[in-house]
């Protein structure tokens, strides 16, 4: 009863609807308050939680008290059990409707390897000024399940100086968590990380897909574009902010003091354990915990320009890492495929073949010696369409 994560089913021959997760059953959030036992402003009848994440954090933190007494007290059994379905029996769906989608590299230890493997005659710019991240699109935004179609675009050719098109040869993936926003912001002004709390509902799991050698083609003078807009893929649960108050850490000293909009006094790092695994093999999963830049920070530096944010909104944390041992990627798995991977099944594994399977999870301490889950991001790859 720590975590509560919501997301979004839908039972056979029903429209999607909001619930909570409970073990290895769905709540149905809809059919409660269609019954009076929870408060319902048209939230949960919905296709996605945006109109309920957009009430703000009293409402929120007033639901989660509701649902917990539910939950607990008997009295309530009775009326509560006919509303909790086998996750078995449900399809699941993205829990919001993405807004926005900014993506960072939270990660100094996966900054360093990318820029091993991009610019090694250059010197190593440390992202300690500032949180570099970039924009990506949702309409990309998919939810575990759904087919990840190998993505086409220039990449350098073999012994040549200019371009070659087709298939990426180094698709990738990239294990992080992503904060979503619920109350939005006004235009023309930044958003402290001090409020964090008051404008952001939760955390999902979220593997931002890319293909390094779209990537590193692109990478100059302005970054990448198509090598990472092309999939990103979520848990169909949103934990809450208040269900990870156990897991928050003070994050890592920073070599050097950032600019005092950056200076965020909270504990907002967070102790969650990431892992991967390659085809059902575990291969990779980096500690949330060392990440260099927090999620108040992200939001700080995401706003300082005076960009707004809207409800439904994804801030990720691009891949984390834990350096070689903990590798948050496959580029850093296998130094940027120079040192392939071995599988239980004898193959070898450069970066990601078309039929192969990713799968993230990840946990965080609760209260007690409870666990808070993240549910699961499974996506396999699907050939190339070009």
């Amino acid at each position: 009863m720590e975590n509560l994560p919501y997301g979004i089913f839908s039972r056979p021959g029903e429209l999607p609807r909001a619930g909570v997760a409970i073990g290895e059953q769905v709540l149905d959030l809809a059919g409660l308050a269609a019954d009076g036992l929870i408060e319902d402003h048209r939230w949960f009848a919905a296709g996605s939680l945006n109109a309920f994440l957009i009430a703000g954090r009293a409402t929120w933190r007033a639901n989660r008290e509701r649902l917990t007494r539910l939950l607990t007290d008997g009295e309530y059994r009775a009326k509560v059990t006919p509303h909790l379905t086998p996750l078995t029996d449900v399809t699941l769906y993205p829990p919001v409707r993405v807004g926005d989608v900014l993506m960072f590299c939270a990660s100094a230890e996966h900054a360093a390897a990318v820029h091993r493997a991009r610019r090694s005659g250059e010197p190593y710019a440390p992202h300690r000024q500032l949180p570099v991240g970039r924009h990506g699109r949702a309409g990309a935004v998919r939810v575990s399940g759904a087919p990840v179609v190998r993505p086409c675009g220039q990449y350098r050719g073999e012994g040549e100086e200019g371009p070659a098109f087709g298939p990426t040869r180094r698709l990738d993936f990239q294990a992080g968590l992503g904060f979503v926003v619920g109350v939005p912001s006004a235009a023309g002004r930044a958003v402290s990380g001090a409020a964090f709390g008051e404008h952001v509902f939760g955390y999902v799991l979220v593997n931002d897909w890319a293909a390094r050698d779209v990537e590193a083609w692109e990478d100059h003078p302005y970054g990448p574009f198509l090598g990472t807009s092309f999939g990103t893929s979520l848990s169909p649960w949103l934990v809450p902010l208040d269900a990870l108050e156990a897991a928050r850490v003070w994050a890592p000293e920073p070599e050097e003091a950032p600019l005092p909009y950056l200076r965020v006094g909270e504990d907002w790092g967070l102790d969650v354990t990431l892992e991967v695994a390659l085809n059902g093999h575990p291969v990779a999963g980096g500690p949330a915990a060392g990440l260099a830049w927090t999620g108040p920070q992200l939001l700080a530096h995401g706003t300082v320009n005076g960009a707004a944010v809207r409800t439904g909104d994804l801030f990720g944390s691009g891949a984390i890492s834990g350096g070689p041992e903990r590798p948050g990627s496959m580029l850093e798995l296998t130094a940027d495929g120079t040192s392939p991977v071995e599988l239980p099944d004898g193959t070898a594994r450069a970066y990601l073949e078309d039929g192969d399977t990713i799968s993230l999870t990840a946990h965080a301490p609760g209260i007690g010696d409870t666990r808070i889950g993240f549910g699961e991001v499974t996506n396999t790859i699907h050939p190339a369409t070009c």
